[in-house]
């Protein structure tokens, strides 16, 4: 097992020689190698096809890899159980898709508030730290409204809120703004970058966008052969 601890602290994500493949068909990627600290906001590119989305699924321990290990916050993910392995997943990874997959029938309020539900949070400081999070993505005088009374990039704010309001070691975003116009995607990647920070996590963002994957830290390509760096943002 790679070290947990370095000069830096301990890894929110480690991946060792990570591979998927289904069944017989070449593999999609293979010998992925990956150490993401706290505060990196990485982007990962590639073609269509070369499994970006299924590599956070992966990394979320919703389908298991081919072979290769993963350690999410030190905790190797697949020798735990699969409750053990939904309980680290709600607990540590927050996501945010570009179908936002924001729930009609409940207000604003209550979907960010969602996460901290499932993880019983207390009822005060889930109202708490929801209304600040509402706070954080300028979405504090829409707690009672709908998704359909919301513009798309108000609605992507929530999914943001929803992902980040309990606090997650690890965010995935996947194609977070493939739906929104030019000027509404850049505030909703500077929005993600920020809070990502804010929250002392790590992120990854899955864009096929030059100009989205700029606003992370690093960029990689992701294709059969691994992961290799495209640039080094400053």
């Amino acid at each position: 097992m790679p070290p947990e601890e370095t000069a830096l602290g301990r890894a929110v994500l480690r991946l060792e020689n990570l591979s998927k493949r289904y069944g017989e068909r070449a593999p999609l990627f293979e010998g992925l190698q990956l150490t993401l600290m706290p505060g990196e906001y990485l982007a990962i590119m590639g073609e269509s096809g070369v499994g970006k989305s299924t590599l956070l699924n992966v990394l979320a321990g919703l389908e298991a890899p081919s072979s290769g290990r993963i350690w999410l916050d030190g905790a190797e993910l697949g020798p735990l159980s699969d409750d053990a392995r939904t309980l680290e997943r709600r607990r540590n990874i927050g996501f945010v898709f570009q179908a936002f997959h924001v729930l009609p029938y409940l207000t604003v309020a209550q979907n960010v508030a969602l996460p901290l539900e499932l993880l019983e949070v207390a009822a005060a400081e889930r109202s708490q730290r929801t209304a600040d999070m509402l706070q954080a993505v300028g979405l504090e005088d829409a707690a009672n409204s709908f998704a359909r009374e919301l513009s798309g990039g108000e609605v992507q704010r929530v999914a943001i809120a929803r992902a980040l309001v309990h606090r997650p070691r690890l965010v995935l975003a996947d194609e977070p703004t493939g739906n929104l116009d030019p000027r509404t995607a850049g505030q909703i990647l500077a929005l993600l970058r920020d809070q990502i920070k804010a929250n002392a996590g790590a992120g990854i963002l899955i864009t096929h966008s030059r100009v989205a994957a700029e606003t992370a830290d690093r960029i990689l390509i992701l294709d059969a052969a691994g992961l290799s760096p495209l640039s080094r943002v400053s």
